[in-house]
């Protein structure tokens, strides 16, 4: 018996498979410092906890709608629409288990068989996935540096621009490059979507892990709201990573069809933690604000260590939780023969776990600098200075 020949089209998140050699390691009696992975080793905040028990003992554990409850799809409403600046109703809004889901669901509702995609790359490793897996055609676009961090390459966007060309992937706020759009970016990709008919799917799983400035959407440029669906989700403001909790917000056909592959896919969403997501929305904020804070702190402590280190390039993000620094001259002083030989090698001998440019899709044309990525949501001050002087140590060695 064999398996249908189109799973050969989807791909992974290849941060996992860092994880997974990290965590061999780390058995073998070895300190594991984990910027690997994306997640944040902060519990969710006790009144979140506490709503979802509530809901739990209140008997919301059965079936529920497949859009989600009216009450937290209109608080969403309300909260996304008045912090972008825009107008949503209640039928603008289906949850979803996750952010995640919110991407292959946008895709099967707009995208037709070799209708082409613009992503991000290095990006979320998902878009590729499911770009491919639906059959669609993978146009990736890559960044430029610059002395503010990264910009998005537009000679290389427009370049690809063609008749079948139909969705723009847009991931403001970016993993892994930590990067945010200036005001002009941000025109310029609204202008591209209004100019050649793209619809436009708005990551903003970061919107709100920022620590200074105000976060805009691109749903807030006229002409814009029509033709973007947004990627909401609870998981990185209110530290709800495992609760799978999240939102498409967007054009009501398009919501529908969302909806209709919710009821194909899961059903629905769980039902109690729905309630515990109208609490992290409407309740307590202070948790929220902790977990920002405890952010800010490692962001600070990891970009004053690595500025430290002789050969490291590194820009200090506003935005999300990732740092994505140049090692070149460090990768070259090692004579390394590929970035997963470096990353290998430094976490054999130090410790240290981290992603590397090549986890965050194909390398392009061009490219010559090396980047590798550092997360410090799931790793303490304390550990990320000892880790970066393991890394001093053991790259000086060289």
């Amino acid at each position: 018996m064999e398996l249908s020949g189109r799973l050969s089209n989807l791909g992974t998140e290849t941060a996992f498979a860092v994880s997974a050699d990290a965590a061999v390691f780390g058995a073998k009696g070895n300190k594991i410092y984990p910027f690997h992975l994306g997640d944040i080793d902060i519990r969710t905040p006790i009144n979140i906890i506490d709503a979802a028990y509530r809901a739990m003992l209140d008997g919301k554990t059965g079936y529920n709608p497949a859009a989600g409850i009216p009450q937290l799809r209109e608080i969403l409403a309300n909260h996304i629409g008045s912090s972008r600046g825009v107008t949503y109703k209640i039928e603008n809004v289906a949850i979803q288990p996750g952010g995640k889901p919110v991407i292959g669901k946008f895709l099967n509702a707009v995208m037709n068989a070799g209708d082409g995609v613009l992503y991000p790359n290095p990006g979320y490793p998902i878009y590729e996935s499911q770009i491919n897996y639906l059959g669609g055609v993978s146009l990736p676009y890559g960044y430029v540096t610059t002395k503010v961090g990264f910009r998005i390459d537009r000679d290389q966007v427009e370049s690809q621009i063609n008749e079948k060309t139909r969705i723009f992937i847009y991931n403001n706020f970016q993993n892994p490059l930590g990067a945010e759009s200036d005001e002009d970016e941000m025109k310029w990709v609204a202008d591209l979507a209004l100019k050649h008919n793209l619809w436009v799917l708005s990551d903003e799983a970061y919107f709100n892990i920022r620590y200074s400035g105000k976060s805009k959407s691109i749903v807030s440029i006229p002409g814009m709201i029509d033709r973007t669906v947004i990627l909401h989700t609870f998981s990185k403001t209110y530290a709800m990573t495992g609760w799978r909790l999240g939102a498409a917000i967007g054009p009501k056909y398009v919501i529908d069809a969302i909806s209709k592959l919710n009821v194909n896919d899961e059903s629905c969403t769980n039902h109690f933690i729905q309630y515990a997501g109208i609490e992290a929305i409407a309740g307590d904020q202070s948790g929220a604000k902790e977990i920002l804070n405890a952010l800010r702190a490692r962001r600070d402590a990891l970009v004053e260590e690595l500025s430290t280190v002789d050969g490291v390039v590194v820009v200090k993000p506003n935005t999300t939780f990732y740092l994505f620094p140049d090692v070149t001259e460090i990768y070259n002083r090692m004579n390394s023969k590929s970035l997963e030989e470096f990353r290998l090698s430094t976490l054999y001998k130090t410790g240290v776990s981290f992603c590397t440019r090549e986890h965050f899709g194909k390398t392009l044309a061009g490219e010559e600098k090396k980047f590798i990525r550092f997360a410090y949501s799931g790793i303490s001050v304390e550990m990320i200075r000892e880790g970066v002087a393991k890394l001093k140590a053991y790259w000086y060695s060289k």
